[in-house]
């Protein structure tokens, strides 16, 4: 607490020695000190603007952690259907010899080279797969040992397999399908097709959430979007712009992921007055936010235009 005066922040009493202790200084003041990178320091006056700031990241973590899973097994779900229906089968073996892109099933334009890459994308898969099954099974997990150790059955079911699967096994996996299975699952989505020639918005949109997925998961700091591993591509950019109506996509800020994530709700049927309920939520939680720290921390923590996407996303649904 003396460190900290020193270093020009107010602090005292019991009640803040309490909240420091609970916080932590490393994980809590250091962690949170900074906006994105440790050259952009929030000008905190007072211990409460930094204790207002960890519980503001907690309380977004509280609020996305339902619509999160419920997105993601959603979207398993349909990618499990997807890939059923065009193998006819429930065998991981099957899956790898009709729905996932190869050397041999490589549409006929493409080079040896991307042939090549092709079959190395398939077997990383494969590999990965493997591992996966495999440390479920060291780890007695009932969804994959009921399969080996009974001897009526010869493998693991792919729909057993989806059950097991991190959100970044799952977007490796969609990556490496076929066209024509991608293009199947992005129908059921809904996705803007116009954008997404490639169909890789399936993939991408997973890759993007999984980072703000694994960041609640592990209690990282969310509310500045320093989790971000992933630049959006034109076609990820152009869907959610157009389909908006934003003037811009880049997921800079937190805002961005909010609007991917009632993007999806949409997509997946979910009432709108519960997506309604859930903008409404984190438009809260930010007001009550910037009300808690001086107006110096809140212009750098919460971007100038985000009630105007938001509007924007509360007229798209």
């Amino acid at each position: 607490m003396r460190h900290l005066r020193d270093s020009g922040i107010a602090i005292s009493g019991s009640k803040q020695k309490r909240q420091l202790t609970n916080t932590g200084y490393f994980h809590g003041y250091k962690g949170y000190r900074f906006f994105k990178t440790a050259s952009t320091r929030l000008p905190f006056t007072s211990y409460d603007e930094v204790y207002a700031t960890i519980q503001y990241d907690s309380d977004l973590k509280s609020l996305f952690y339902g619509k999160m899973m419920f997105i993601e097994t959603a979207l398993k779900n349909i990618a499990l259907e997807g890939i059923m229906r065009h193998t006819k089968s429930e065998g991981i073996q099957v899956m790898y010899d009709k729905a996932i892109s190869s050397y041999n099933n490589a549409p006929s334009s493409a080079t040896p080279e991307q042939r090549k890459k092709l079959q190395q994308y398939k077997l990383n898969l494969q590999n990965s797969i493997q591992g996966s099954l495999a440390y479920a099974y060291k780890k007695n997990n009932p969804k994959i040992t009921h399969f080996y150790n009974n001897v009526g059955y010869s493998e693991v079911p792919v729909w057993a397999l989806f059950e097991i699967m991190t959100m970044g096994d799952f977007g490796q996996l969609l990556s490496c399908l076929t066209y024509d299975v991608r293009d199947d699952i992005s129908k059921q989505i809904g996705f803007n097709l116009a954008c997404d020639t490639n169909r890789e918005l399936v993939y991408k949109y997973v890759y993007t959430l999984k980072d703000l997925r694994n960041a609640i998961a592990h209690n990282a700091v969310v509310f500045d979007t320093r989790f971000r591993n992933i630049d959006p591509s034109p076609a990820m950019k152009q869907c959610l712009m157009q389909d908006v109506h934003l003037p811009y996509i880049n997921f800079k800020t937190i805002g961005d992921y909010v609007i991917l994530m009632s993007y999806y709700l949409k997509k997946l049927d979910v009432p709108k007055t519960e997506i309604k309920a859930f903008i409404r939520d984190f438009e809260k939680l930010t007001q009550t936010y910037k009300n808690a720290v001086n107006p110096t921390v809140a212009a750098i923590a919460i971007h100038p235009d985000l009630p105007a996407r938001m509007t924007a996303l509360k007229n798209f649904l």
